[in-house]
C-alpha cells in the first residue's frame, strides 16, 4: 500500500552543493522510513531525477537533516546524507562541508538558537563524524542575511560570508589521523597518503597516474582506464584503513594532487568517488591542508617550509579555495578556517511516495 508524506522543507544551497534541509523531528524516526522518504523526495533513481528536487548530480543530490544538540558542546545536530543519484541509496558515512555552511542560518532561522546582533556563532555536531564545527552567520539586528560581498569559486554573484573553523578534525571515521600507520606508502607502484581528517581521504600523486592534477573533470571522466585504476587503488586503501571491503561506500575518497602556481598552492582534483568534483569538497581541501602539516605526506611535499600560520591556496576545476591553517588552543591540533556562503533559494512542504504501509494519506 502506498502512501504520500508532507514533510516541512527548506531547500538551501551551501557553498557549492544544494539540497533539502530538514528538521530531524520532521522526518519519520524509523530510518529505513527515513531514507525511504529521502530517496522519494530527491527522485534517486533517475539520472535526471524528475520526480525529485534533485538536480541529476551528486552535488546536487544531497540532504541536510538538523535538530536540537545531543551534546553540551554544541548548539546543534548535523547529520548528512548522500543521496545516489541513479541508484535508491542513502549514505550517511561521509560529511558535507559545504552543505555545512548552510546549518546555521537554517537552524537560526528554525529557531534552533538564538541570534545575536552582528555575527552568531553557531557550534555544529556532525553526526556523521561526531566533531564539532562553529559556523559564524551574520545576523545583522539578530536576523540571518544572505546578501553580502563574499565570492566563492563555483557559485555566481556574491552573498553574505559564513566563516566556518574546523577545530579537531583527526580520526573522522577510524579514530586515527593516519589509519595505515604511515604518512606515505606505496600503493600500485602510486605514491598515497591514507589520511582521516573530517572525511577519510587517498591523497596520490597525480603524476603516479599520468596526471597533473589540472585536468578537466570531462576529461578525467571520459579516461576509463584511469577511473578504473584510481578505483582500484581506493579499495586497497580502504582495506589498509580498516575500513573493510568499501566497493559499496563512498568513502574514502580518492584525490589527485599535482603542482600549484600559487604559493602556498596545491592543485586538487577530488572524486565522489567515481566521478571528478566540478570544485572541491570542503572536507577533502580541509584534509588536505592537515596533511600539509605533517612532514612525509604528499600534500606536504608541496607546500614546503610553510608552517602555522598561513593561507593555502587550493586550485579546483571552478577556481581556488583558500584556508586560513592557524594555531590550535593550547597544546590543541591546528584550527582550519575556511570561507564559504549559502542560501535560501525556497521553503515549504515537499511530498514523499511512501510503501509498505496502511498510513493514511
Amino acid at each position: 500500500m502506498t502512501y504520500t508524506l508532507k514533510i516541512p522543507c527548506v531547500l538551501m544551497r551551501g557553498g557549492t552543493s544544494r539540497g533539502p534541509f530538514f528538521l530531524s523531528e520532521d522526518l519519520p524516526a524509523n530510518e529505513r522510513e527515513r531514507n525511504d522518504a529521502l530517496i522519494s523526495v530527491i527522485g534517486a533513481g533517475h539520472a535526471l531525477q524528475v520526480d525529485g528536487v534533485g538536480g541529476g548530480n551528486p552535488l546536487t543530490s544531497k540532504v541536510a537533516i538538523v535538530g536540537p544538540s545531543t551534546r553540551p558542546d554544541a548548539d546543534v545536530d548535523f547529520l548528512f546524507a548522500q543521496v545516489e543519484v541513479v541508484k535508491r541509496i542513502v549514505d550517511t558515512a561521509p560529511n558535507c562541508g559545504n552543505m555545512l555552511s548552510a546549518v546555521g542560518p537554517f537552524a537560526i532561522e528554525k529557531g534552533l538558537i538564538r541570534a545575536l546582533d552582528g555575527k552568531t556563532c553557531v557550534r555544529i555536531h556532525n553526526i556523521n563524524t561526531g566533531k564539532v564545527v562553529e559556523a559564524t552567520v551574520q545576523t545583522p539586528g539578530r536576523t540571518v542575511t544572505y546578501d553580502g560581498e563574499a565570492r566563492i569559486d563555483g557559485i555566481p554573484g556574491t552573498a553574505a560570508p559564513v566563516h566556518m573553523k574546523f577545530l579537531d578534525v583527526a580520526g573522522s571515521k577510524t579514530g586515527k589521523l593516519f589509519p595505515t600507520a604511515l604518512v606515505r606508502q606505496i600503493i600500485q607502484g602510486v605514491a598515497v597518503t591514507c589520511i582521516d581528517a573530517a572525511t577519510p581521504l587517498v591523497l596520490i600523486e597525480a603524476s603516479g597516474l599520468g596526471k597533473t592534477a589540472r585536468e578537466s573533470p570531462a576529461e578525467l571522466n571520459g579516461d576509463a582506464a584511469f577511473l578504473r585504476r584510481l578505483e582500484e587503488i581506493r579499495l586497497i586503501a580502504g582495506e589498509a584503513m580498516g575500513m573493510g571491503d568499501v566497493s559499496g561506500s563512498v568513502i574514502p575518497k580518492p584525490v589527485l594532487l599535482g603542482k600549484s602556481d600559487q604559493t602556498p598552492g596545491i592543485s586538487a582534483r577530488y572524486f565522489m568517488p567515481h566521478a571528478c568534483h566540478m570544485a572541491l569538497a570542503v572536507t577533502g581541501a580541509v584534509g588536505i591542508a592537515t596533511a600539509c602539516l605533517t612532514e612525509g605526506t604528499i600534500a606536504a611535499d608541496f607546500v614546503r617550509d610553510a608552517k602555522p600560520p598561513f593561507q593555502l591556496r587550493l586550485e579546483h576545476p571552478s577556481g581556488r579555495l583558500e584556508l586560513e591553517v592557524g594555531p590550535g588552543s593550547g597544546e590543541g591540533p591546528p584550527g582550519i578556517t575556511i570561507l564559504r556562503t549559502a542560501r535560501r533559494i525556497f521553503d515549504g512542504h515537499v511530498y514523499a511516495r511512501m510503501t509498505g504501509s496502511d498510513r493514511a494519506a
